[in-house]
């Protein structure tokens, strides 16, 4: 895999990958079958992600805050759940995921065929410089960019970032206003802080707003963009709290460590 061209680089690169990090060391754990709801079948291994292992996995200490977040939920909301989407995510699979989102909006904007002969986006800013400059920002609104530099790595692929929504007690989607994943201006956790009260806008408002205080009150810090992504102890939870290093940076490979938390 290859270095990121430095044009994009430069352009692309959020302000959060130039904070420093010191790991902490700690491990990946397997989050706990039946703690936490999980999307099944997971959504990027059915599309064919090059897992090597578990995608339900998490540092330690981010497992110990996930459950503090649940806890803080159950006493606020009884019998709702913190749902899971997508865990800790090798650098293959963002890799994979990003490709495969330059591909969706390639066929969006029909210029597919453009992408036939590349294998990712290196190639593509090669041979193609012209639709890589127009599909990139699309992707990289969303998608972190999946760099090699130990520096610089996606926030899944550190295993301090989760994707999350909530349940209510008979185990059904609590309304948030639009999926996990929905890559519109849906996603944005505010998009309906003017709604009225007394419309379904409100209540999806009032959801997130449940959501991102009890992920917070809990450590985690929130995606700018994203209302289901949280994280602790990366760079992009350093940038927010104005913390002076990350404790997590990527894990090269999945190990799970000691027995995960109960409680």
């Amino acid at each position: 895999m290859r270095f990121l061209p430095y044009h994009l680089a430069m352009t692309m690169r959020p302000e959060y990958l130039n904070i420093p990090i010191r790991d902490c060391g700690e491990p990946l754990q397997e989050i706990p079958e039946g703690d936490f709801p999980r999307v099944a079948p997971h959504p990027y291994l059915a599309q064919g992600a090059p897992y090597a292992g578990s995608p339900w996995q998490l540092r330690s200490g981010v497992l110990s805050a996930l459950y503090r977040a649940q806890s803080m939920l159950s006493a606020r909301c009884p019998g709702w759940r913190i749902a899971l989407f997508d865990a800790y995510r090798p650098l293959a699979v963002q890799h994979f995921m990003v490709w495969d989102a330059f591909r969706r909006e390639a066929q969006a904007m029909g210029c597919l065929t453009r992408l036939a002969s590349c294998a990712g986006p290196d190639a593509l800013a090669r041979l193609d410089p012209e639709i890589h400059t127009l599909l990139a920002p699309k992707v990289y609104r969303f998608w972190g960019i999946p760099d090699p530099d130990p520096c610089r790595p996606p926030p899944h692929s550190t295993g301090a970032a989760i994707d999350c929504k909530l349940v209510d007690g008979q185990g059904r989607d609590v309304p948030m206003g639009g999926p996990v994943d929905d890559f519109t201006d849906r996603a944005i956790p505010n998009f309906y802080a003017s709604a009225l009260p007394g419309t379904p806008e409100y209540l999806h408002h009032r959801n997130r707003e449940l959501l991102v205080s009890v992920m917070t009150q809990a450590g985690f810090a929130q995606h700018v963009g994203e209302w289901w992504h949280f994280s602790i102890g990366d760079q992009m939870w350093a940038h927010a709290l104005g913390a002076a290093y990350a404790l997590y940076g990527r894990i090269p490979f999945a190990a799970i460590g000691a027995p995960a938390p109960t409680g």
